[in-house]
């Protein structure tokens, strides 16, 4: 089959004839119609993520099955599907509780072993973690589904209980980030969304933020996407303008230091904190304003995707136009072109939207 594979850390990613993967017992073979192009890929091939070598990326993705493995039950070839990006073992007691996104077994295609760059792509353990599309929703909206946005889902719905007329402040827009903000407004709150991206402001306003909030952002030798400690970043009273008292609810959906300090300085008080940007380097000891966290109550979660059970009521809400995933697609290319996409996150995204490989 053909795949996007880098031999190095940072080494230029190159499309080449690879060996297919074999089927897993109680998994699945997809062929793989569309995959998206995610900052995690990004983190793997800059080394921030270990990953083993040679190696290829991509772990969002929806196609259709084309191999059954021993003793899978629920699917059969043909059925058109996407899988989370985090893969329970399917026999644990976190995923005998629909908690597969923290399974300790848990596996992860396109880091734990090959991923969806390519024609083909092997998930583990398929009756735990496949998901049957609905018939209107397309490959390329639906790889969005995988990571970004049922991550922002999970985060906003589970972890934080959002509910109607709330207010929510996202900091970051990038796929999570406007993911984030497309599913709060059709939850009933109103949203702020803060990010040093014009183009990111504007397509949040665009997906439904009642508001977006400058700040500045810089390069850091760990994210390129990292923001700098501004005072207008950290300034709680920016969000207590727009928002008097502060919001119920912050989404980091960047991951730095920075926003995970100022995202907890702008929720009022019994306030809940969603971090779901990852932490890497420094920023996974990043300190906490833990003397507003006592003092007011506030809530601090994790949130690491959603399982394949969590998605019933979020493909509901895609089934009855409430949400569109579609609309976070920004552009679609090759697997030929898929390389460039992948260095090009070198530098921060201009908030066009996700971009998406055609396979």
């Amino acid at each position: 089959m053909r795949a996007i594979v880098y031999a190095g850390v940072g080494s230029p990613p190159v499309v080449r004839s690879v060996p297919p993967p074999p089927c897993p017992s109680g998994g699945a073979v997809v062929a793989v119609r569309a995959t998206g192009v995610c900052r995690s890929d990004w983190h793997a091939w800059r080394g921030h993520d270990p990953v083993t070598l040679p190696h290829i990326p991509g772990h969002e993705f929806a196609g259709e099955v084309v191999e059954i493995g021993a003793g899978v039950r629920d699917f059969a070839v043909g059925d058109r599907v996407t899988s989370p990006f985090v893969n329970g073992c399917g026999e644990c007691s976190y995923c005998r509780a629909a908690d597969a996104q923290v399974c300790p077994a848990q596996t992860q295609p396109g880091f734990t072993h090959p991923g969806s760059f390519a024609e083909l792509v092997a998930v583990r353990a398929a009756d735990t973690n496949l998901v049957r599309l609905p018939a209107g929703l397309g490959f390329p909206a639906a790889a969005a589904l995988g990571c970004r946005f049922a991550t922002a889902y999970r985060a906003l719905t589970a972890q934080a209980g959002l509910v109607v007329g709330e207010w929510v402040a996202i900091f970051g827009c990038g796929g999570v980030g406007l993911s984030a903000v497309m599913i709060a407004k059709a939850l009933g709150a109103r949203v702020i969304a803060v990010d040093p991206s014009p183009a990111a402001r504007e397509r949040a306003v665009e997906l439904g933020a009642d508001h977006a909030v400058e700040v500045s952002a810089t390069r850091s030798s760990s994210d390129a996407a990292a923001y700098s400690s501004t005072r207008t970043l950290h300034d709680p009273s920016v969000i207590e303008g727009l928002s008097p008292g502060g919001v119920h609810v912050t989404v980091d959906a960047a991951g730095s230091a920075a926003t995970a300090d100022a995202a907890v300085r702008s929720l009022r008080r019994r306030g809940r904190h969603v971090q779901v940007g990852l932490m890497l380097g420094a920023d996974a000891l990043a300190p906490l304003p833990w003397d507003l966290v006592v003092a007011r109550e506030l809530e601090i979660y994790g949130s690491h995707g959603m399982a394949a059970a969590g998605y019933p009521p979020m493909l509901a809400m895609v089934a009855d136009g409430r949400l569109d995933p579609a609309a976070l697609v920004g552009r679609t290319i090759s697997l030929d072109e898929g390389p460039a996409a992948l260095m090009a996150m070198d530098q921060p995204a201009a908030g066009a939207g996700i971009t998406t490989i055609l396979v």
